[in-house]
């Protein structure tokens, strides 16, 4: 994985097109800053660019005329399917598949070809989406649509061997930073849905994914604690989130320099340089929680992130589990040593979790810059559960705080915190449904889980009955609409939701 890598990817994606791209982002010509990185250029770059330079300075120049004339719009298939509400949600969730299956082999602009088709989110998301993929997955299997799981984890066993990890997206811009890490959930999902399938296929991914979340974690020292997105603490590695740059987003590149701007004219602290705050915004894009006051110093301003500075819990969970699936993948007949080395991580990462999150009552992210457990309470608490990391009395302590928190007429909110981003209050978002639900399964905690599952479908269903789709995230607190917040529209499709939702109405009917 080397730096330049990076570098070169980030100049095709952005400043390849130099200042034509600055001034159309900043121009308004599309509303969603994501809408210009994706579009497809009808020529050879350089004729392009040599063409803008020449007619630029001309008193008939008409920006919005001269890219729409050089760069194809960005297709959304879903916009093709007309919902009929008389269907029931499992025959919409059916029909709506193949408008969310996609197969392009060919580089077109920004956007990264896959060898096998693969589904997207839906709306403005038309590549395949880390971790969204598992949770979609869910829903997939109870579809039987098994070849397209394949189909995905095939896809992301190609971009590790091409680019050394899952990008979070496979356009070229997202080449700097993951997701959260559920490859190994998706292998240990397929696996169980096909047993005379060997998961030991995907051995050699899973071992370089877990390379890249723990690239350099020699060069750790007590002093020098935190490196890429690797952090020590006492004897324990722990994981972060992270980005390999620290300049504005491509896909959301007025809003990130606006915000920059804005934090150094109202003087947030700490001050910090705009590409210190450009990669925490990065690195909370990485999280796939983007945004929440979770990675918000003063828990309100997004001019106060800090996500770098955070050891996240529901991180280190998934690093656990992906450390327990490497270990049974290994035969201990064949190779005892890697097969006791991974278990070894395995238990060692799970009894740090269990000691370095838990504070009184529930799990909280660590920040070990000033070594003290965050103030804010997050749905990111279930995942000790979901993985079975949590003794009997914190998944008691954490099951009364949802219960007594979170839980709302239409399911769980996800923060405490009414910041105005999409990832908190009021919003609810489904694939923090299932980890709460599974997790609290896990412990017994039944008539809980029952009543979150009730509550999420009953409002999926309302608004499905008024609206004719699924939404990529809700308003759990008033449960008659959509979510709100965040840097784009509410959108709609919607692969996780569609998953998640279809695996809750099932889950009892086997």
């Amino acid at each position: 994985m080397e730096e330049t890598f990076f570098d070169i990817d980030y100049q095709i994606a952005n400043t390849t097109f130099g200042e034509l791209f600055e001034k159309v982002q900043f121009s308004g010509i599309f509303p969603d800053s994501k809408t210009f990185p994706d579009c497809v250029p009808k020529r050879a770059i350089e004729r392009i660019l040599e063409d803008y330079s020449l007619k630029k300075s001309n008193s008939y120049f008409d920006l919005k005329t001269f890219v729409f004339e050089n760069f194809d719009l960005p297709q959304i298939q879903t916009n093709d399917f007309k919902a009929n509400t008389k269907n029931d949600l499992s025959t919409h969730i059916f029909n709506l598949w193949p408008y969310l299956t996609i197969s392009k082999t060919e580089q077109q602009g920004t956007y990264l070809p896959l060898p096998k088709t693969f589904v997207v989110p839906g709306g403005r998301f038309q590549e395949l989406y880390y971790w969204d993929s598992y949770f979609t997955c869910l829903g997939l299997i109870e579809s039987k649509k098994i070849e397209e799981v394949e189909n995905i984890l095939d896809n992301f066993s190609y971009l590790i061997d091409t680019y050394g990890f899952v990008p979070n997206g496979n356009r070229s811009y997202f080449l700097s930073r993951s997701q959260p890490p559920v490859f190994a959930l998706m292998v240990d999902l397929f696996a169980k849905e096909c047993p005379n399938k060997s998961a030991t296929k995907y051995l050699p991914s899973l071992l370089k994914e877990y390379d890249f979340w723990m690239h350099e974690f020699e060069r750790l020292t007590l002093q020098n604690k935190a490196i890429s997105r690797v952090v020590k603490l006492e004897d324990n590695i722990f994981n972060r989130y992270w980005d390999n740059l620290d300049v504005a987003r491509p896909e959301s590149y007025k809003e990130d320099i606006e915000l920059a701007n804005n934090a150094h004219l109202k003087n947030f602290e700490p001050f910090r340089t705009s590409n210190e705050i450009y990669r925490n915004i990065r690195a909370a894009a990485e999280s796939g929680w983007d945004f929440s006051a979770r990675w918000f110093a003063d828990g309100k301003n997004m001019e106060t992130i800090e996500t770098t500075n955070l050891v996240p819990v529901d991180l280190n969970c998934l690093l656990y589990f992906l450390e327990t699936k490497i270990a049974s993948c290994f035969d201990p007949n064949i190779d005892q040593v890697n097969y006791e080395i991974f278990n070894q991580k395995a238990e060692k990462r799970k009894m740090a979790i269990a000691e370095l999150f838990w504070l009184e009552d529930f799990f909280y992210d660590y920040n070990f810059k000033t070594q003290t457990h965050s103030k804010y309470k997050t749905l990111a608490a279930c995942f000790p559960l979901f993985f079975k990391i949590a003794n009997t009395s914190q998944a008691d302590r954490v099951a009364e705080v949802i219960e007594r928190d979170f839980l709302k007429v239409g399911g769980l909110v996800t923060t405490l915190n009414d910041s105005g981003q999409q990832w908190d209050w009021p919003n609810g978002w489904a694939p923090l449904q299932w980890i709460a639900y599974q997790g609290l399964i896990n412990y017994g905690k039944v008539e809980l889980a029952e009543k979150i599952r009730t509550n999420w479908l009953n409002m999926v269903e309302q608004i499905y009955s008024k609206e004719g789709k699924l939404t990529e995230k809700y308003d759990v607190v008033n449960s008659h609409q959509q979510g709100g917040g965040g840097e784009y529209p509410n959108q709609d499709g919607f692969g996780w939701t569609n998953g998640v939702t279809l695996k809750f109405l099932n889950i009892h009917k086997k």
